[in-house]
């Protein structure tokens, strides 16, 4: 597990592009925080840095948005309105994970036992104006982009 500190908004986008680049448009990341934390904006940093230059919205009413940049398909689930995880059978959840699909789950403790393995789980935890944000590798990949994050963020 690493820890990086950020301090503004910037950062977390910058952030976003960082694990862009490291997921290679592949792979699941399960992001939790509280409200307000950054989540949708540590999303909207990965998904510009995928290719997409629209907008990129929290899809909390919608449960899921698809992004489609080349060849890979991208879904940014926002799980805060679920009330029971059995309602993400309604959605198909498992046909949403695959090969050359890249997953993004806010709020995954609203899926408890529900959600395939996962390369990354990314807590973002609020210090007033900065964020302190712990990732865990859950797979060779997601050690792999640890490793490589640990050497582009100082972890002092």
């Amino acid at each position: 597990m690493i820890t990086i500190h950020i301090e503004d908004e910037t950062g977390m986008l910058k952030l976003g592009g960082e694990l862009a680049h490291q997921l290679d448009g592949e792979g699941s990341v399960l992001i939790k925080g509280d409200l307000g934390a950054g989540k949708t904006t540590l999303c909207r940093g990965l998904i510009h840095a995928m290719g997409h230059e629209g907008a990129v919205k929290s899809p909390t009413f919608t449960l899921v948005e698809p992004y489609r940049i080349g060849k890979r398909d991208i879904f940014h689930f926002d799980l805060y309105r679920l009330s029971h995880p059995d309602e993400l059978e309604y959605i198909g959840i498992d046909e949403y994970f695959g090969e050359n699909r890249l997953c993004l789950v806010e709020w995954p403790e609203k899926a408890a036992g529900h959600l395939p393995h996962h390369d990354l789980e990314i807590a973002i935890d609020v210090c007033g104006e900065k964020r302190n944000i712990s990732i865990q590798a859950n797979s060779r990949d997601g050690e792999s982009i640890c490793d490589s994050l640990s050497k582009t963020y100082d972890q002092t």
